[in-house]
């Protein structure tokens, strides 16, 4: 059955479930190419690690993207304590590792605590930030060293579900803007045994939630019926 490009192009909200090590601009791209339309913007970036839910807007829905990306995000995942990697994923290789034999559950609890609420963050080096025009990740794998300007954000609330050292299992809600990645990193600094994102997963915006979304597979699989 041809695809009904006006209903696309009067515009919608699609609710997909994104795939490990697909970048957000792939799930755009697919979505365009399936449903013959250029109008298509997702509202939000998830990083390629990471799974979960992504809000992709057609037509004239595009105008609404930024309504979506000012609501809170919610996500779970774990942290792999005493390693430093310099991207704070599995994105870039080990740098360094550090003992964690001393670190409690006392200590892993209250250490969570301290990051909710309002806090001040630094963006990750390998990010899509611009800085005079260039992206924060080109400057990192080219080997050079940019900071980018700490952010006032919100930390809804952050519990840790599963202690596993030297993974530990988490769930986060927070303001937009904000990076996971940086969490893991401050987190382990704060321990003293360095800490990066092991695994993530986008569960919800706003009151939206990642079960009410499609794969990308069951999506065109549903254009196809």
């Amino acid at each position: 059955m041809p695809v009904n490009k006006e209903l696309y192009l009067e515009g919608q909200v699609l609710l997909i479930d994104k795939n490990y090590q697909w970048t957000s601009f792939d799930v755009v791209k697919k979505i365009r190419g399936s449903i013959g339309i250029k109008k298509v913007g997702h509202a939000g970036t998830l990083d390629p690690l990471a799974t979960g839910l992504l809000i992709v807007c057609t037509g004239k829905k595009t105008k609404e993207i930024h309504t979506f990306q000012d609501l809170p995000k919610s996500y779970e995942g774990s942290f792999y304590l005493g390693a430093i990697r310099p991207s704070h994923d599995k994105e870039t290789e080990i740098t360094e590792r550090k003992s964690i034999s001393d670190i409690t559950t006392e200590q892993l609890l209250i250490t969570a605590r301290t990051f909710e609420g309002e806090i001040m963050q630094i963006p990750p080096s390998y990010s899509a930030i611009k800085k005079n025009g260039k992206r924060l990740y080109e400057y990192a794998r080219e080997g050079e060293k940019v900071k980018a300007e700490p952010r006032n954000l919100t930390v809804y609330n952050f519990n840790i579900t599963n202690i596993n050292l030297p993974l530990i299992d988490f769930q986060l809600k927070c303001s937009k803007g904000f990076y996971v990645r940086s969490l893991a990193r401050d987190f382990g600094k704060v321990l003293g045994c360095g800490a990066y994102l092991e695994s993530l997963r986008r569960t919800g915006i706003g009151d939206i939630n990642v079960e009410q979304a499609l794969t990308i597979t069951e999506f065109v699989r549903k254009l196809e019926k």
